[in-house]
């Protein structure tokens, strides 16, 4: 039974209006419901991919982790979106190669794959996928290019800069979303208060330098 209608879920899912009504029926009619807490584990590396989900609420996290531990955070997956590395394993028929887990409470609407694979007939559906593999193609382009010719202080920098003034956060979470390690990080945070850049507090990051900051992210410091 839908925990959302129609109507409700087409203002996230523009493409549901853009489906043919059997189509539709057949969707919405195929699709479960779960709910998850924040820190759930939604799928891991080498699981199987049992459907397509649509994140109706909440947010998801993907990423790749290392047998070390190290993790490198892929990309979100917010309210109205859905992920890429589920349609290709869908696409596949393959395992996943990554790992999802819940930001926050998610409210998740799972597509079975059979009907995945029947919906691919209807162009709506199909263009819908297709936009989906080159937005997240384009973010994980410019992951590449940050990691591969950004030095840490710098994407430490961006990452700042794109949380707003005061940061309720650990030093363990920044590294978590920069890929790197805690005490890396920690020595950058310490370089950047004796700048007068940050004024660091127990789980908390406040800004007083935005452009400062902004100069060291664009490499003009």
């Amino acid at each position: 039974m839908p925990i959302l209608d129609a109507d409700q879920l087409a203002t996230r899912y523009p493409v549901l209006d853009a489906l043919p009504a059997e189509a539709r029926a057949r969707l919405l009619g195929a699709a479960s419901w779960v709910r998850l807490p924040a820190g759930q584990l939604l799928f891991d590396d080498l699981q199987a991919c049992e459907g397509f989900p649509f994140v109706v609420e909440g947010s998801v996290r993907v990423l790749k982790a290392a047998p070390s531990g190290r993790e490198l955070p892929l990309y979100r997956v917010a309210a109205g979106e859905t992920c890429v590395i589920s349609s290709s394993c869908l696409l596949a028929h393959s395992a996943y190669n990554a790992r999802g887990i819940t930001e926050t409470e998610t409210l998740l609407m799972l597509l079975p794959g059979a009907v995945f694979d029947e919906l691919l007939g209807e162009p709506a559906f199909r263009t819908f996928v297709f936009n989906l593999f080159a937005e997240r193609i384009a973010d994980l382009m410019q992951l590449i290019e940050a990691v591969a010719f950004q030095r840490l202080d710098q994407r430490l920098a961006a990452l700042l800069l794109g949380k707003g003034r005061m940061l309720r956060t650990t030093h363990q979470q920044l590294a978590d979303e920069l890929g790197s390690v805690r005490e890396i990080v920690s020595r950058l945070l310490k370089g950047f208060a004796e700048q007068g850049l940050v004024r660091l507090g127990r789980e908390q990051v406040e800004v007083l330098d935005a452009a400062g900051l902004r100069e060291l992210a664009t490499g003009t410091r």
